[in-house]
């Protein structure tokens, strides 16, 4: 292969540990019709890559390895396939595209349906830029496209100091909820920051003998951690809606939900190119802000997965993938 026709990449060939990932030389992709082929300046990590790494998360959707982990891209249009007239080359984009199949986003160059993407927030950097999509989208869906979430409304949101809850406190603050962050206790006044009107520390509090009449909880923890959304239940008023992220909805789940007379959903978030628009604009205007914990290069996209598989992060990590000469 030339090296106008081969990239960097991070591919894995078998299940396992931050070990398993290495940068090799693949083949550069060409976008068909009404697909973009985006340069990649940097890439989020979320915490299905690490699952899926494993082999759990989206492994049953990939498949057996070798594959290119990675779904959070920020970058800039190289080329773009037939039909393609909402973006151009040299736009500067962000995007989930693909989720849940492959995307590959562990790479200098990602193709994927024009749609799925968006022009990134102009204040934001690329790096900042790939810490939104995986987590934006999940917020933002699930607390206006599955909660529906209205102003006045009680909204609780466990893990809230991460990728995903210190965006969805925000995007909950903007539409007019009444917002409930649990976090620990170093991220308290960050969070009263972002818009908290109040935050409970989960490692003095059980949240659910202090928490309720809530409307809708965005649980981010999962029953896998100290029965998580099970607990939630209780914060719940009558009629109430439990979206449970990690892990989604069991059978003892469902029925503790209809015991207790409330919802629970299940969630899996997807390609927005439009939602992706609203949330850069909220960015743009300075209603949202993006935390980044942490810029790795590409090559150590092994330290990303460790420091970000020990949880607690504050936002997200993300690797910074280097323009080739």
């Amino acid at each position: 292969m030339s090296e106008h026709t081969t990239m960097k990449a991070v591919r894995q060939h078998t299940f396992g540990g931050p070990e398993t990932l290495t940068v090799e030389d693949v083949e550069r992709p060409s976008p068909l019709p009404t697909e973009v082929l985006v340069r990649v300046h940097a890439a989020g990590i979320n915490p299905v890559d690490w699952k899926t790494r494993g082999g759990t998360g989206m492994a049953g959707v990939l498949g057996e390895p070798p594959f290119i982990l990675g779904w959070d891209v920020a970058g800039v249009v190289e080329e773009v396939g037939f039909g393609v007239t909402t973006l151009a080359p040299g736009d500067e984009v962000y995007g989930m595209p693909w989720f849940p199949r492959a995307a590959g986003a562990y790479a200098e160059y990602v193709t994927a349906p024009s749609r799925h993407f968006t022009r990134k927030p102009t204040t934001a950097s690329f790096e900042q830029a790939a810490a939104v999509p995986l987590a934006g989208l999940t917020a933002w869906q699930a607390l206006v496209d599955t909660a529906a979430v209205q102003p006045g409304r009680r909204v609780l949101i466990t893990a809230a100091a991460g990728g995903v809850g210190h965006l969805a406190v925000q995007f909950a603050k903007h539409l007019g909820a009444y917002v409930i962050a649990v976090a620990g206790s170093r991220n308290q006044r960050w969070l009263t920051d972002l818009g908290a009107d109040e935050v409970v520390d989960y490692t003095t509090t059980r949240f659910e003998k202090e928490v309720h009449d809530v409307d809708v909880v965005l649980d981010l923890v999962g029953d896998a951690v100290d029965a998580t959304s099970t607990r939630a239940l209780e914060t719940l008023r009558p009629g109430g809606l439990l979206i449970a992220v990690p892990g989604g909805v069991s059978p003892d789940l469902a029925s503790a939900a209809r015991a207790a007379g409330v919802r629970a959903s299940a969630f899996l978030v997807e390609p927005d190119g439009p939602a992706l628009a609203r949330i850069a604009a909220l960015i743009d205007d300075g209603t949202v802000t993006v935390e980044v914990a942490e810029v790795l290069p590409l090559a150590d996209v092994a330290t990303a997965h460790r420091d970000a598989e020990q949880g607690h992060t504050r936002g997200k990590i993300v690797l910074r993938v280097e323009d080739r000469a």
